[in-house]
């Protein structure tokens, strides 16, 4: 009987993987393959990841194939040293497998790239700003976390406390994949700390994620398209503020995206940035446009108000975190607002390609 891992269909669908590979290997020897140089690497791309997974899949069974031969032994003499084998084994075995399924989750175009990331405080003034606050703060935790590099692109703050809005940039591998899982509105509830009589609030706040593809693909804007403000970037105070006009904001005209940077040394720094965001905001916008279903953004885009949260953090009368999408939840809530969400995440990564139940 052929093992899970080595079976056509299902997550992996071994034998297609195989096929696909043999054709790339095949199209490559073939002098034409070569004369689109941008088309070839994405192709062999292509190939190294699908080796990739068809040497964890190998892996895999090596270790099952390990377990099989310490079981016997177990069953033969049972002492703790082979039964400590074994466990250690099949825990091996899982580990491989938990992380191949997860790798094969993100496997979009896009799962590979760096993200942009945008969160922005619902109605609610300051007590929505502060949780925008305390999001960015949890997911730039989380981005350290998995190692990913940040850069804090805007910022606005709020008049008494927390943020209007804030975006920045997250570098490493998948961190498109990973944090697109974060797309919607999260919503807070606790005693508020800006209430002099205690009470409990409900607060808002919206996260959109973009994929960092200007390398990958062209995006044609028109000059005359646009319309190109700057202003003075905000700042600490005293030596620290900027006294010179070079925070930027751009507005397109036919779609009506506003983006703006300040974070930047420059004038000209922050145009360049604004105008990278623009492009991950119309490639986006355009991947939309395609679609014949609803899409992960334009799904997440509901007003930022009750009822259209991804995800609530209760604080009082109790204290639990939890996916509306997966059903996913925990009581340790402290750990997740300082970063660990990798548990939210997976949870709904998996359940992307989960099968639907039957109404």
């Amino acid at each position: 009987m052929p093992s899970a891992c080595a079976r056509s269909g299902g997550v992996f669908d071994v034998d297609t993987k195989k096929r696909r590979v043999e054709e790339i290997e095949a199209a490559s020897a073939q002098e034409s393959f070569w004369v689109d140089a941008g088309r070839a690497k994405v192709t062999l791309q292509e190939k190294s990841a699908l080796e990739t997974v068809l040497q964890g899949l190998f892996d895999v069974e090596r270790r099952l194939s390990d377990a099989e031969v310490l079981t016997e032994m177990v069953a033969e003499e049972p002492s703790d040293s082979n039964l400590l084998d074994l466990q250690t084994e099949i825990k091996a075995a899982a580990d491989l497998l938990r992380g191949m399924e997860l790798q094969e989750m993100l496997s979009g175009p896009n799962d590979k790239a760096d993200a942009i990331v945008s969160i922005n405080s619902g109605a609610g003034g300051t007590e929505s700003q502060d949780w925008a606050q305390i999001l960015f703060r949890m997911y730039l935790r989380y981005c350290e976390q998995r190692g990913f590099q940040t850069q804090v692109v805007d910022q606005q703050d709020g008049e008494e406390a927390g943020i209007k809005s804030a975006t920045f940039m997250a570098r490493g591998q998948f961190a498109f994949g990973f944090l697109s899982a974060e797309i919607g509105v999260h919503r807070l509830v606790r005693i508020s700390p800006f209430d002099s009589n205690a009470r409990r609030h409900t607060s808002f706040a919206s996260v959109f994620v973009y994929p960092d593809i200007e390398q990958d693909i062209e995006i044609k804007i028109d000059e005359k398209d646009l319309r190109i403000d700057t202003y003075r970037a905000g700042g600490a105070g005293g030596q620290k503020v900027n006294k010179t006009d070079s925070a930027v904001r751009i507005t397109h005209g036919p779609s009506g995206i506003v983006v703006q940077c300040q974070n930047e040394r420059s004038q000209h720094q922050n145009k360049a940035m604004a105008m990278k965001i623009l492009k991950a905001r119309l490639y986006e916008r355009e991947l939309e446009m395609k679609r014949q279903q609803a899409a992960v953004v334009e799904d997440s885009k509901k007003d930022i108000a009750w009822g259209s949260q991804i995800r609530s953090y209760v604080l009082h009368p109790y204290r639990m975190i939890k996916d509306h999408r997966t059903d996913f939840e925990t009581a340790d809530v402290m750990p997740v607002l300082d970063g660990a969400l990798q548990g939210f995440v997976e949870s709904y990564l998996m359940s992307r390609v989960a099968p639907k139940k039957e109404n």
